[in-house]
């Protein structure tokens, strides 16, 4: 069974202390709009949403009638702390988990399954897009190298990994001292395989303040199906 891991227990500190996950795109809250998109995944058994203790009474509010969802307080503080104390709470019959940020309200039920499919095969997988912009080393104000374009990859979530292999990739960095800041690079540092699958650039995380009008200008142009067929069923 696939268990869905959704982060939501940033500080919003980027967005000047407002929490990110209930500020509105398209009427909806981003939390819920990240959350829907993993209910029209059938592999998907549960969705465990990590929020910080003192946001745990608005967001099971929010999510707290929706099937498969549950709401846990147990956010660290760091996101590889969040994700360690989540994997305490997962179903016991779990052997896959996604991982997604509850700030990509964006991401599409297609590209969901791509991943899963990608992580069944290497153990792991992140999806990303390739980038568009040269990219510069710089160090103390100058560059310093430039990388090969065609080998850059933006990574964005949801990354997809087999249990036991993520528990093993985690044991191993702690026993290194890393604390990552990406669950693929968990990965990536334990020396284990990681698909790149591509997905699509409107896939964007809301860290600033101007990531919400672009994500709305984004949302009008996504397949209508989605937004149609989950207002339909009423979530």
């Amino acid at each position: 069974m696939i268990s869905a891991i959704i982060l939501a227990a940033g500080n919003s500190t980027r967005m000047g202390g407002v929490n990110k996950q209930f500020l509105k795109l398209g009427g909806e809250p981003v939390l819920l709009r990240s959350v829907q998109a993993f209910l029209w995944v059938k592999e998907v058994g549960e969705i465990l949403v990590v929020c910080r203790r003192e946001d745990w009474g608005e967001t099971a509010d929010l999510l707290g009638n929706l099937p498969k969802v549950r709401v846990v307080p147990c956010g660290g503080e760091t996101r590889q702390q969040s994700m360690e104390n989540a994997l305490g709470y997962l179903y016991p019959l779990c052997d896959m988990i996604a991982v997604h940020d509850g700030a990509r309200p964006l991401i599409r039920p297609e590209d969901i399954e791509k991943t899963i499919a990608a992580a069944k095969k290497t153990g792991g997988a992140v999806l990303g897009v390739k980038a568009k912009d040269t990219v510069k080393v710089v160090r103390e104000g100058k560059v310093v190298f430039t990388p090969d374009r065609s080998e850059l990859f933006c990574a964005q979530t949801p990354q997809v990994f087999k249990l036991d292999a993520y528990r093993e990739a985690v044991k191993r960095v702690k026993e290194k001292g890393l604390d990552l800041t990406d669950d693929a690079g968990i990965f990536e540092a334990a020396g284990m395989e990681v698909a790149a699958v591509e997905g699509h650039y409107d896939n964007i995380k809301i860290t600033t303040p101007e990531d919400l009008p672009a994500a709305e200008a984004m949302l009008a142009l996504q397949p209508e199906w989605v937004m149609e067929e989950i207002d339909e069923e009423g979530f």
